[in-house]
Parts: structure tokens; C-alpha cells; sequence
């Protein structure tokens, strides 16, 4: 038997999430069954978790975008029980059972070796989060940004995607203004290594069609008028990766910045990138991460913390990341809390 998190859907189509036992014979069908040792909470997880957001395709669902573990038993070639793996994106957690569980069976296409110099934990607090921001910003260095260009803004600065873009950027030589709407967490943002902090509310709300320039390139992770106005203000020839939706889906500017300043706008895509691109961020994720710092933007709880920790993070109360230790035991229910 083991542990995990599902969402069920009764007649009436309201929904309901639960820590659930669970036996191995009602995994969904897949050629490798991984035991995981470590999970995370994003930002869609807590969509599904809560039903506040369209992610989940079908009923029941295990959630969580995010795993990393180790093989258990595989019916193809390409691994071996024993191999240390983890998975991003491929629609887990969305339509296949995902990683907020103590056990999962995949494809073995979806696999993606953990690289030698990061435990499962530390994959795990970069997960979806800094393996999409590396993929903005590998797309934007792709396209010709590089740090003499001129300054980078990164929105939702001090999220997952935020923290890690800021973190990357800043370690690859470019001057990053960081956009937030929490201000108290400046000091935190300054350490990652933004040189310039703005309120979110400057981007937020409807803007003009163009601005004064202020940036060379953008790594967006809100979407809607923080979008629109981040392109207006973004210099010729500039290059703007939009990332994420955390304001909406919507985009309520004009064609003004793309054929009066030539600015591109690019799409990430992280859920069906090629194991090739995958590869290529995840060695370079291992060799650029501050592991000393991956420590303090990052909260572990367990899987019977997580259904509590998906309001906080909607509510915009975490900084950071939120790694699940799928395997440990909550503070309140250990033998040794006190009382």
C-alpha cells in the first residue's frame, strides 16, 4: 500500500481531495513504476487541488507536475531499477497520475535521468518552476539577448519562476529589475540577485499601447495587462518570454511594440519539451543552481500538509518553493512533537 493525494468527483461535479491508502494495482498503466522519494507544489497543483482552476482532465486524479525517485521495476530498456529519475510536465498530474503520491507508473518517455550532481530533493525544489525559467531564459540567450543588450524584468519575482529566473540572470551576467507585490520581500529578491525592485502595480492594470523603454528582455510568469504593459516598455529589438498566466490568460495589449520596436514575443512551452532540451536545461539547472540558497527559498512540507499549503500558495502566501517529502510524517502527527 501506499500513500497519495486524489481528487475524486461525485455526481453533483463538486470535488473532493484527500490523503488516500492506496494499492499499487490501481496505478494507471505505464512501462516504469518509480517509487518517489520527493515531490513539489506548483502553482497548477494548487489549481487542481482546489478545484479553482480547469487542470484536471480526468477523475480520479493523483496531482503534482513534479517527482523525482527512483526505478522500481521497468519494462523497457532504456532503464533499469535503481536509476534515479524525474519527471516534469507530459500532462501528469493533469491527465495521468502524478507525483504527489509515494509511488507512480509512467512512460518511460517521460523520464529524465537526475543528473549526478543533485539529490532528489534539490531537483526537486528546482522542478517546473527553475526548469521553466531556465528554458526562458535559454530561449532568450537563443534569440540574441545577452547582459550588454540591457536590463531584464522579471515579473512575479518573488514566485518559483521568479526566484529562479532572478537567481539564473543574475549569475549569467544581466542586470534584473524584479517586479513584486510584496514589497518586504526586497532583501530576500536583492540576494537572488536583482539589482532593482518595482511594485507589480506599475505593470498591473491597463496600460498604453507603448511606454518609455526600460528593458532588453522580459521573463513573464502573469500573463494579461502585466504582459502587455512589459512589452510596451520593452526597448527595439527586444525579446520577451512569457512563461506563465498567475494574472490571466488574457493578453489586452496592441501590435504596437512587435511592428513599431520589432519586439519579439516568445512562447515557453515546458510540458512537452524533447528529452534533447530537456537534458540540455536540466545539466545546465545542476551546474548553475546556488544550492546554499536553493535552501532558503525553499519549504518542505508533506503530502498530508499539502492540501492546506495550496490555499496559502493561491493566496500569495509563499515565497519561493514548496518541495513535499512524500514520505515524512507532518510536525503534529511525529512521535517526538510535542504536545
Amino acid at each position: 500500500m501506499f500513500n497519495a493525494i486524489l481528487i475524486r468527483r461525485a455526481e453533483d461535479q463538486s470535488m473532493d481531495t484527500a490523503l488516500t491508502e492506496m494499492a499499487p494495482e490501481a496505478l494507471p498503466e505505464g512501462d516504469v513504476q518509480v517509487r518517489i522519494d520527493w515531490s513539489t507544489l506548483n502553482y497548477k497543483d494548487a489549481l487542481a487541488i482546489t478545484g479553482k482552476g480547469s487542470i484536471v482532465r480526468h477523475f480520479p486524479m493523483v496531482p503534482g507536475i513534479d517527482l523525482a525517485g527512483v526505478v522500481e521495476h521497468s519494462d523497457s530498456a532504456d532503464w533499469s531499477p535503481g536509476d534515479r529519475v524525474l519527471v516534469n510536465g507530459w500532462g501528469v498530474g493533469e491527465s495521468h497520475w502524478g507525483g504527489l503520491a509515494q509511488k507512480a507508473r509512467l512512460s518511460s518517455q517521460w523520464l529524465t535521468p537526475l543528473p549526478e550532481n543533485l539529490n532528489a530533493r534539490q531537483a526537486m525544489s528546482i522542478g517546473t518552476a527553475g526548469y521553466t525559467a531556465m528554458l526562458s531564459l535559454m530561449t532568450l540567450e537563443r534569440h540574441g539577448l545577452t547582459p550588454h543588450k540591457g536590463d531584464v524584468l522579471v515579473t512575479g519575482a518573488s514566485g518559483g519562476v521568479g526566484s529562479f529566473a532572478i537567481m539564473f540572470l543574475a549569475r549569467s551576467g544581466y542586470r534584473v529589475i524584479a517586479a513584486t507585490g510584496r514589497p518586504e520581500e526586497q532583501h530576500y529578491l536583492k540576494a537572488l540577485g536583482a539589482s532593482e525592485i518595482i511594485h507589480r502595480d506599475e505593470l498591473a492594470s491597463q496600460g498604453r499601447p507603448l511606454g518609455k523603454t526600460r528593458w532588453a528582455g522580459v521573463i513573464d510568469s502573469v500573463g494579461s495587462h502585466t504582459l502587455a504593459n512589459a512589452c510596451a516598455h520593452t526597448r527595439e529589438d527586444g525579446l520577451v518570454a512569457a512563461c506563465g498566466l498567475a494574472q490571466g490568460l488574457n493578453f489586452p495589449g496592441t501590435v504596437a511594440p512587435f511592428i513599431l520596436r520589432g519586439v519579439t514575443l516568445l512562447g515557453i512551452n515546458s510540458v512537452t519539451r524533447p528529452q534533447a532540451q530537456r537534458r540540455e536545461a536540466w545539466t545546465r539547472l545542476a551546474q548553475e543552481v546556488d544550492t546554499d540558497m536553493l535552501d532558503t527559498m525553499t519549504r518542505e512540507v508533506t503530502l498530508s500538509e499539502t492540501i492546506d499549503a495550496a490555499d496559502e500558495l493561491l493566496s500569495g502566501r509563499i515565497r519561493g518553493r514548496l518541495v513535499v517529502n512524500v514520505n515524512g510524517q507532518a510536525a503534529g502527527n511525529r512521535a517526538d512533537a510535542e504536545p
